[in-house]
């Protein structure tokens, strides 16, 4: 026999959850980012800081409310999404503002990062040594053998200035939240097509009250 589904369905798994596992480390590499590059008197360590806290927090929350509310856990999600945008700029205007060059997208450091599944700050600090070593010294920074320019070309580093720590730092937080914001726009879209496919808690409650009141029936 067919068990009806359930009011409240089984909900709060968030820890489970990819976008949360690398939200939370683009929090803590970011927190540990500003401590050591960013004045902690100054708005915008405050103002990182939360934006990285909030797309973990939003996730959390979200993940909580789905039993009783898809349409709350869509804008949760949707508020975690947005605020890893806006811990995006700040990185990118931390490189700007410094002179500092944002890797492309094809860089294959970012590749290289991401292929580590890094899943705590210390496991990235390591990664950022690495390639700050490889640079100065002259050899492969990663796995292919290739020497790459702090313009994210594969230019010899004879002819490229090495990137400094803080280009690495922020390069290495701004792939991570790349992965995280991608990762929560397939989960929009999910929780999305799960909303229109199955209703939210009123639909359900609907329902369930529409079967007691045919099982009370003679």
């Amino acid at each position: 026999m067919t068990q009806p589904n359930p009011l409240i369905p089984q909900h709060g798994g968030y820890r489970n959850l990819k976008s949360f596992q690398v939200a939370q480390l683009v929090y803590d590499v970011t927190l540990r980012f500003c401590d050591r590059y960013i004045d902690k008197r100054s708005r915008t360590h405050d103002q990182m800081v939360q934006a990285a806290r909030s797309g973990v927090q939003n996730i959390a929350e979200g993940s909580k409310v789905s039993g009783t509310s898809k349409k709350m856990e869509m804008k949760l999600t949707n508020v975690a999404r947005a605020s890893l945008e806006e811990l995006r700029l700040d990185y990118e205007d931390f490189l700007r503002q410094r002179g500092l060059p944002q890797w492309e997208r094809s860089d294959p450091r970012r590749q290289q990062l991401i292929d580590r599944r890094c899943r705590t700050a210390d496991q990235v600090a390591q990664w950022v040594h690495q390639v700050y070593q490889a640079a100065r010294q002259g050899g492969p920074s990663g796995p292919g053998g290739s020497r790459y320019a702090s313009r994210g070309s594969t230019l010899s580093t004879e002819t490229a200035t090495p990137p400094t720590y803080q280009e690495i730092a922020a390069n290495a937080a701004l792939a991570l939240i790349a992965v995280a914001s991608a990762l929560l726009g397939r989960q929009l879209a999910a929780q999305a097509k799960a909303f229109e496919e199955e209703g939210g808690f009123t639909e359900r409650l609907y329902r369930t009250r529409q079967q007691a009141r045919r099982k009370k029936r003679p």
